[in-house]
């Protein structure tokens, strides 16, 4: 059971890249395993949160066609995943908010009850998932910055470091009080990038 009651987390896909390292494809559109990679997504993370925000900049139609609210980018030009948090925020209803990826299709189905717990525990503003890869026989922490809840009362801090220029995830992670939660499902946070990613998945 989810230590902090489902109906206050929205969960927010981010499906607003332009896809580049596949082609510039629209990623959460790519199909696999029958599905579209953002409706795997989506289906995992709806059990766990109460509402659900697709960020997309592209293929609105196609996206609002699942059912849920879509919202774009506020800075224009692809700025990247923290662009499409900040359109998540302002959207966001609910005092809680956790932002997964579009294209990690095997999403942990206890993601946000550990997310939550620690977040509690710890007092803090943002937990977010890490694991332990095997680096040439060296196990190395791996922090998975976009896989991360967080209260919707960060969205001012976030307003500000995207207006002085920052665009990287674990350094707005880094001016938050943020806890780490230890994943051992290494397989569940892989993005797919590529189109053989996507293909040997698929298989």
């Amino acid at each position: 059971m989810t230590p902090i009651d489902k109906n206050l987390i929205t969960g927010l896909i981010l499906a607003g890249g332009r896809g580049t390292r596949m082609g510039t494809v629209d990623k959460g559109l790519q199909h696999c395993r029958g599905q579209t990679l953002v409706q795997h997504v989506l289906q995992a993370l709806s059990v766990q949160t109460g509402k659900i925000i697709i960020n997309a900049n592209q293929n609105l139609d196609i996206y609002q066609g699942f059912g849920v609210p879509v919202v774009s980018d506020l800075i224009t030009g692809f700025a990247g995943p923290l662009a499409g948090l900040q359109a998540g925020l302002q959207a966001c209803t609910t005092p809680y908010l956790i932002c997964v990826p579009c294209d990690s299709p095997m999403l942990p189905l206890d993601l946000v009850s550990r997310l939550a717990l620690t977040l509690l525990n710890d007092g803090c503003d943002a937990t977010v998932a890490v694991t332990m890869e095997n680096l040439d026989g060296v196990l190395k922490k791996q922090s998975h910055p976009v896989f991360s809840l967080m209260k919707t009362s960060v969205s001012a801090q976030l307003n500000t470091y995207l207006q002085n220029g920052g665009r990287r995830f674990n350094d707005w992670h880094g001016s938050l009080n943020t806890s780490e939660v230890l994943f051992e499902d290494n397989d569940a946070f892989r993005n797919i990038n590529t189109l053989k990613e996507l293909q040997d998945l698929d298989h």
